[in-house]
């Protein structure tokens, strides 16, 4: 599977953005090394919270979870990142993006 990451209107990246605000380097690799798993096909711990987002979940640090969109069973589109105490106001923003990105790309 192709990993690709969300881009808005304004060029901007929501899950870089939060990706590289993670301090903790080795925090870092091990979502890297799971977002690699994903191009394989092993989501793992992983769920559909609606509209067509998924949730990624990781059980250190704060709980982060990575939110995602599947576009044609092929690619797998990053649309931001957060931690458990942010879970319902980084899906609803996910769900804002993966919908935004579908308008632009029909």
């Amino acid at each position: 599977m192709e990993v690709r990451i969300y881009q808005t209107r304004e060029g901007k990246q929501p899950f870089i953005k939060w990706y590289d605000g993670i301090r903790n380097q080795s925090y870092q690799l091990r979502i890297r090394n799971r977002l690699r798993q994903i191009t394989i096909g092993n989501f793992g711990d992983s769920k559909l919270v609606g509209d067509g987002v998924y949730e990624l979940r990781f059980f250190f640090g704060n709980g982060y979870r990575v939110y995602y969109a599947k576009e044609s069973n092929v690619i797998v589109l990053l649309l931001c990142g957060g931690d458990k105490s942010t879970q319902q106001k980084d899906i609803n923003q996910a769900k804002v993006y993966w919908q935004d990105y579908q308008e632009r790309n029909r």
